[in-house]
């Protein structure tokens, strides 16, 4: 069973041109890792990839944007088995806690992608 990807909200402005040095090398970390598809992709400059997994919809592009400042919260219907899908895989997960964003508590954890854009995944709690 998978974790359902329920929405994405970028820490940024905007989830579909989150920036990269290389699409093309980044892709398979979303494919393996992450579970998503590609849905477009440009191989013109700018180089962009548009991905997508169950409800959500992110952009990666090599806009010279720096990567180590951007990312994603990714909502998630179930954040255990989210973190067992990532786990084991090329990624850095951190442990579980609970973040507070708005008036919404969520079970989290954070990881980093090859490419440098941080995630939290998280389940809202009740």
């Amino acid at each position: 069973m998978k974790a359902v990807f329920i929405r994405a909200a970028p820490y940024g402005g905007d989830a579909m041109n989150l920036p990269v040095e290389n699409v093309a090398a980044a892709i398979p970390f979303y494919e393996e890792t992450m579970g998503f598809r590609i849905v477009s992709r440009q191989d013109t400059p700018p180089k962009t990839v548009s991905l997508t997994r169950d409800k959500v919809q992110i952009g990666l592009a090599e806009n010279g944007g720096d990567p180590t400042q951007e990312g994603c919260f990714f909502e998630v219907d179930n954040v255990e088995t989210a973190f067992a899908e990532i786990k084991g895989k090329p990624a850095a997960a951190s442990d579980f806690r609970v973040d507070r964003l708005g008036d919404q508590s969520y079970r989290v954890f954070f990881m980093i992608a090859p490419d440098g854009l941080c995630y939290m995944i998280g389940q809202r709690q009740e």
